[in-house]
């Protein structure tokens, strides 16, 4: 009997131990390949640095966004927003609601190709991740190469700031592709010279491409210098989705801002640009572009600039007949038929509803609460092809462009600008009339404060400037960011 127990006790024990190790066995085959994100970035993050054999795990701090806070604490947060930042391996959280994460900022350590692969496999499956900030950090080639893909694969990340990542191949103009959908970049002192800029300037606009979407570019305190401002400017030429540009501390001379002012004036069009226009114009008149697809509220204002050419007339003429039919649909005797009128429906509502709210003006805030009708008008208003500008007119055999008008905040101080660039920006800014700039920085450049042009187009902007209201104003700090200041 004594024995019958001891072997049955013993039977059970070897049943535990083979349980455990099956368990045990379990665990150590699992791989970072098998394991699912569960979009919780501080648990799925965690998970997978130990997978992946991760010796020293950064540590993850969570926060609330500043809505969330009540009001008589947010001074105290924006205090130990400062404070937050360490040395230490560290991920930083902004948290919109309880569990979703919608800014990422890691600052001071090196993210190597490990951490990368980490965060390429967090960083997607986050449902309202909008902003990444990754502040020298040791980026390479090779780990921004990984974590340019992370970033195409984010559908919601519309913010990056690199600042402190110099790359020796300079290949950040791939982040602002044709087909990218961030809204803000900033690559400041990031050693970025005449070929980094020419690449960028690329990737804002050549003549068959242009990006679409970025509204904010800060390339400040970089070696730009007099080329690579030129490249930029170039850029410029027929790009209508950049509305700030930093350029601060770049070495810029009268040279380079010599260009950049006459892109903001009007200018002559090249003979690429010149040919491109003309099968533009074939487009247009074989019903290949879509008329809604040039601007219709400038084409009412202004006369087209080949009054010979029947494919501009025609496209004024339908430019005028579709925005009237859409303020008064009622009135119409006889329905358009079914064909004609999807030729003349934009489909730009529908194809995308993140169309930057300025590419072909300043649209502001309230375009959310108009009718549909009115959102419908304001998006075709929206849409604009540079080499189409109604504006654009034939003078002493040259083709002229009225500029570029969408940029709204151009920031030239603490570069080696004298006086003779100042009159062609002044000369550039009365040709923009009502449009163009509202704000110019060109403080701490090589002229001196009381010169009679300066304060002349510091007069302008403080006319233009709609921050400028009740005497108070905006200023760039000398780290190139924005604070507000009363007028003395």
């Amino acid at each position: 009997m004594r024995k019958r127990v001891e072997k049955s006790s013993k039977e059970k024990v070897d049943k535990v131990d083979s349980v455990i190790e099956e368990d045990n066995v379990n665990v150590t085959s699992k791989t970072a390949d098998d394991y699912q994100c569960s979009g919780n970035l501080e648990l799925d993050f965690t998970e997978l640095c130990k997978l992946m054999g991760v010796k020293k795990i950064p540590s993850v701090k969570l926060k609330q966004s500043k809505p969330v806070m009540e009001h008589n604490q947010s001074q105290k947060s924006l205090e130990s927003q400062r404070t937050t930042w360490s040395s230490e391996p560290c991920l930083e959280i902004e948290l919109e609601n309880e569990d979703q994460s919608k800014t990422v900022k890691i600052s001071g350590w090196k993210v190597d190709d490990m951490m990368l692969q980490v965060l390429s496999r967090t960083l997607p499956s986050l449902s309202n991740f909008q902003c990444l900030h990754m502040w020298r950090v040791g980026l390479t080639d090779c780990t921004f190469a990984s974590l340019r893909n992370t970033v195409s694969l984010c559908s919601n990340l519309r913010k990056v700031v690199l600042d402190g990542n110099p790359l020796p191949e300079q290949s950040y103009h791939l982040l602002i592709g044709e087909d990218s959908m961030l809204t803000d970049l900033s690559l400041r002192n990031s050693h970025i010279g005449e070929e980094g800029a020419r690449l960028i300037g690329s990737s804002l606009s050549t003549v068959p491409t242009a990006n679409k979407n970025l509204l904010s570019l800060n390339l400040a305190f970089n070696s730009i210098g007099d080329a690579g401002a030129n490249h930029i400017a170039q850029g410029l030429r027929l790009n209508r989705s950049l509305l700030c540009l930093s350029l601060s501390h770049n070495q810029i001379g009268d040279e380079g801002a010599t260009r950049l002012a006459e892109v903001l004036g009007p200018f002559a069009l090249t003979h690429e640009e010149i040919v491109e226009r003309r099968k533009l114009l074939i487009q247009v008149e074989q019903s290949v572009i879509q008329p809604s697809l040039v601007s219709l509220a400038d084409s009412q204002d202004q006369p087209l600039s080949v009054r010979s050419s029947s494919s501009l007339d025609r496209l004024n003429k339908i430019a005028k007949n579709t925005t009237k039919k859409k303020d008064n649909p009622k009135k119409e005797e006889k329905p358009a038929p079914a064909q004609v009128a999807k030729k003349e429906e934009p489909k730009v509502v529908k194809k995308d509803d993140k169309v930057p709210r300025s590419q072909a003006g300043k649209i502001g805030a309230k375009d959310k609460n108009l009718p549909v009708s009115e959102q419908e008008t304001v998006e075709v208003v929206e849409t604009v092809i540079p080499l189409l500008d109604p504006g654009i007119v034939h003078t002493g055999g040259k083709v002229i462009h009225p500029g570029n008008t969408c940029l709204t905040s151009l920031n030239l101080s603490g570069n080696k600008l004298t006086e003779q660039s100042l009159k062609l920006f002044l000369s550039s800014l009365e040709g923009q009339g009502e449009g163009g700039l509202l704000r110019l920085s060109l403080n701490r450049n090589r002229f001196p404060s009381d010169c009679d042009i300066f304060l002349k187009i510091q007069e302008m902007m403080a006319l233009r400037d709609p921050l400028n209201k009740n005497n108070t104003g905006q200023v760039e700090d000398e780290h190139g960011e924005l604070k507000t200041t009363s007028a003395a």
